[in-house]
């Protein structure tokens, strides 16, 4: 669990920041045993922020339930952002520029 937890994290970080020349600005990370958080902020204008908790803790339904969202800047100059879910019922996108079904 504490693994896949870390592994989250940094997986954010490394998606927030791949541009090398981008310096991090902000960079807060707290993991507990049964829920974590953290948040990202690049000088290229990306941000992430994530906070993820167990559910049903020591069941047969034991999952993390996570909720989040990120933003870059465009190639057009538009700032994006998207807020998600991803929880028992999958990665949940929304987002002004996200289709919507």
């Amino acid at each position: 669990m504490k693994f896949a937890i870390i592994f989250v994290a940094l997986f954010a970080y490394a998606i927030a920041a791949p541009n090398r020349d981008a310096e991090t600005l902000r960079y807060d990370v707290n993991v507990e045993p049964e829920n974590y958080n953290f948040a990202v902020e690049t000088s290229d204008g990306k941000s992430f922020q994530e906070e993820g908790v167990v559910k049903n803790l020591g069941t047969d339904d034991e999952a993390i339930s996570v909720h989040g969202s990120y933003s870059y800047i465009g190639d057009d100059g538009v700032t994006y952002q998207v807020n998600y879910i991803a929880d028992e019922n999958g990665f949940q996108p929304q987002g002004a520029h996200i289709p919507v079904a």
